[in-house]
């Protein structure tokens, strides 16, 4: 998976490419689809979610430039892969499932990997953020929205970098923004298809 779907499609952060070695993915679906937790797609978990596919989780990882002291958010814990693997790259990571039987399988594949001593799984929309642990050095958002909330851009600090899906729900844009000096620049990563985020700021 490392060689073949990540470092061949051009991702470069030996950090990223060494935990994504080193995690097992295949704790972090459900049991009967174990079989495909390393093929090049995403991988369905229950309730119309998905584990995204690896080269996807790779990418959020990378763009955000991690360097292992940072606060992370990340929107939409899903199984707890990609929080697994910003927390194996950030000092501390924050993530938010609204769906709560999600957010409880989460935490038992974090524990269970030994991943979740610097992970805090919060139930919840996490497209208002997460207000008591801002500002954040970085926020990935694994879920699509129309346009970026609010919330979340205030809530990032400053510098920082911001990583989410933007578009209509078969066509969109992986959008990586920064924040510096009080202004938002923002390039477009790849193009992308997630399931599209729920909450009150979607």
């Amino acid at each position: 998976m490392v060689e073949t779907q990540l470092r061949h499609r051009g991702i470069q952060d030996e950090r990223v490419l060494q935990v994504m070695r080193e995690i097992p993915r295949e704790e972090f679906v459900r049991p009967e689809a174990q079989v495909f937790a390393y093929q090049d797609d995403p991988v369905p978990i229950g309730f119309r979610q998905t584990i995204s596919q690896p080269y996807m989780t790779a990418l959020m990882a990378e763009v955000l430039e991690l360097k292992g002291t940072e606060t992370v958010l990340e929107v939409g814990t899903g199984s707890g892969y990609a929080a697994a693997v910003l927390g194996a790259l950030a000092a501390e990571v924050i993530t938010i499932e609204l769906i709560p039987a999600l957010a409880d399988f989460a935490r038992e594949n974090l524990t269970r990997t030994g991943r979740h001593r610097n992970v805090l799984v919060i139930g919840g929309d996490g497209s208002l953020g997460y207000p008591p642990r801002a500002p954040y050095d970085a926020i990935s958002v694994a879920a699509a929205a129309p346009e970026i909330p609010a919330a979340l851009l205030s809530q990032l600090r400053e510098p920082g970098r911001l990583v989410i899906p933007v578009g209509p729900t078969d066509d969109q844009e992986l959008r990586v923004v920064f924040k510096t000096g009080g202004n938002l620049d923002s390039r477009i990563a790849t193009l992308c298809r997630f399931v599209p985020l729920r909450g009150s700021q979607h």
